[in-house]
């Protein structure tokens, strides 16, 4: 396997389909890597765009390595959501109406990415992959480099394109020039038109192991070895969930959680109001999700405690599982857990945060209703 490929923590099978197009010489031009967030997309396509230079002689090879882990054009397009400048129309550049302060920003967080492949760009208000930038891949490509002879198309969260975005990216991915290959990132592909999805090689990333994500997160983000090993064990696999646990402080946030389970199951809504608010340190959907994910945790254990099993994640909060399957031996878990599953969709909606916090307390208190 290619050497380039120890740079990137599990993804097997992944790694392995990669290899297989490389050593045939039969690379398609463009895929979709699709997956969670946090998983290591980006920084396979990246490993992979060196993978494919290793054909090369040194100079060759040397030069565009430094370039692709740099993130330089013309070896390498990146692009990703950004912010809409005052007064910007289609006609203008990515970047022409866009304040010092946001290109600063923009410049800082890029750099950030290229010291960290694992780092999730934050930029205000880029909730979108704007048509401008993806005018900017025709110039990209119908440039001449004779001295380049691979260059590489990075659309980091491919799945905020528009429907205007995407139509337009479909001519450039129709008939791209040699050496020219698209890497669409997204952790939704069902968002991607059913005829750009057509001609792309889609590749499904798998949710990382829990000592993957404690080594990443000891490397890249300097975490020391106990948090990194608690955090891994709630991430679902996900190197992004790791870092948000992380952030929230997550041995208060499992605290809350099981107040949040007590006063709803006691009826008692407006406590466990106050306590679900006290947990959304930001005020957002994705801290909801959060939530709405470690309550779907606790209930996996409250059924595994059910059924005599082991290998609990809220496993000092035993006495609260034992005492739960005690009182409610015969309410329908799987119903309540598909019920926040949709809940947990629906904060991707942009409905309104209290709504759906007020959905989540009385879902979880009418637990005790269905039998």
């Amino acid at each position: 396997m290619n050497k380039y490929w120890e740079n990137i923590s599990g993804q097997i099978k992944t790694k392995e389909i990669l290899d297989s197009f490389f050593e045939i010489r039969r690379v398609p031009h463009a895929f979709i890597f699709c997956g969670s967030d946090g998983i290591g997309k980006f920084n396979t396509a990246l490993q992979y765009c060196k993978v494919l230079y290793s054909q090369f002689d040194k100079e060759i090879r040397d030069n565009a390595l430094k370039k692709i882990s740099s993130l330089q054009e013309p070896f390498i397009k990146y692009i990703f959501p950004m912010p809409r400048g005052k007064g910007e129309s289609g006609d203008d550049s990515s970047v022409d109406k866009l304040t010092k302060d946001q290109l600063l920003s923009i410049q800082s967080e890029i750099q950030n990415k290229i010291s960290n492949p694992y780092y999730k760009i934050d930029l205000e208000n880029a909730n979108t992959i704007k048509i401008s930038n993806i005018r900017e891949i025709k110039k990209f490509m119908t440039t001449s480099y004779v001295e380049i002879p691979n260059r590489f198309i990075i659309i980091d969260d491919a799945h905020l394109m528009n429907e205007q975005s995407q139509n337009a990216l479909l001519k450039s991915l129709e008939e791209p020039p040699e050496g020219v290959f698209f890497f669409l990132i997204t952790s939704n592909k069902d968002k991607l038109l059913a005829t750009i999805q057509s001609r792309c090689w889609i590749i499904d990333f798998e949710p990382l192991n829990n000592t993957e994500i404690e080594s990443i997160l000891a490397k890249y983000f300097q975490v020391d070895e106990e948090k990194a090993k608690k955090v891994a064990l709630f991430s679902e696999g996900s190197v992004q969930s790791a870092i948000s646990l992380l952030h929230n402080n997550l041995n208060e946030i499992l605290v809350n959680i099981i107040s949040i389970l007590r006063y709803s199951l006691a009826k008692r809504y407006y406590s466990a109001i106050k306590e679900l608010n006290n947990s959304l340190t930001n005020q957002s959907s994705d801290d909801l999700k959060l939530i709405i994910k470690l309550i779907k945790i606790w209930l996996n254990d409250a059924v595994k405690n059910r059924f005599a099993l082991t290998n609990f994640y809220f496993l000092e909060f035993i006495e609260t599982l034992e005492k739960f399957n005690q009182k409610f031996v015969d309410v329908n878990i799987d119903l309540l857990y598909d019920r926040l599953s949709f809940l947990e969709e629906s904060c991707d909606r942009n409905l309104n945060l209290n709504v759906l916090a007020l959905n989540l307390i009385f879902e979880i208190g009418a637990l005790t209703i269905r039998k």
